[in-house]
């Protein structure tokens, strides 16, 4: 059941990351120390390496949030909401980039799967809790209409919308670089800057970091 959060809690979390995919995407399943529950984040593909790692930490996984919808992070829900019997939760206003899911399967070239069903349509920026997890949801649109970053304790999860030395992509459907530039900023300015930053593709890094070797986010950290 999704209820609003109260922070802080201060519990240590253990992000695993597994690389899935022909676009080589970022999936995390997120646990609580000491505890067996877990969140799965944008299972982009590669749905049995995702099982065998929550089989072999003895997870129960409660349920999946993506931060957005495009294909490469879409790719394994369907089998993991079926095998674990889960709800996913989605932004609302993702719901066109979810639509145009065959389609992109099709445009490159990859084997057309189920299109995920969404149990549970999120709205802007809320604390949220989904079992012992607080998670605060942060509205980040502009790599596409609807995404979202999800911070749990010491870590950001940013999908495509920001990476080690660079940011998302705007140039597909649903994209808009003036949008993403006032998400970055509001990003900038809404979390700590030594939280650790797991990106949809590549290395963590910190905004702490980004913002003096970023060139994208030089440039805009002189408007913040």
């Amino acid at each position: 059941m999704l209820k609003r959060a109260f922070f802080p809690r201060n519990l240590n979390i253990t992000v695993k990351k597994i690389v899935t995919g022909p676009f080589q995407e970022n999936s995390f399943i997120v646990s609580l120390d000491n505890r067996n529950e877990a969140i799965l984040i944008d299972p982009g593909d590669d749905h049995q390496l995702i099982i065998d790692q929550v089989d072999k930490k003895n997870l129960k996984p409660i349920a999946i949030l993506n931060t957005h919808a495009h294909l490469d992070h879409i790719g394994a829900v369907s089998q993991l909401r079926d095998t674990y019997k889960i709800p996913f939760y989605l932004h609302k206003e993702e719901s066109i980039i979810l639509d145009s899911y065959e389609d992109s399967c099709e445009l490159f070239g990859l084997p057309i799967k189920q299109k995920p069903k969404v149990d549970i349509w999120l709205e802007d920026e809320n604390n949220l809790s989904f079992g012992d997890f607080s998670v605060n949801l942060i509205k980040t649109p502009g790599h596409t209409p609807g995404g979202v970053c999800y911070e749990i304790e010491n870590h950001i999860f940013v999908g495509d919308t920001l990476f080690l030395g660079s940011v998302g992509r705007t140039d597909l459907l649903g994209g808009n670089w003036e949008v993403l530039q006032k998400s970055l900023i509001n990003l900038i300015n809404s979390v700590d800057h030594n939280k650790i930053i797991h990106p949809g593709h590549g290395e963590d890094t910190k905004l702490k970091h980004e913002l003096v070797s970023n060139p994208f986010l030089i440039s805009l950290n002189k408007n913040v």
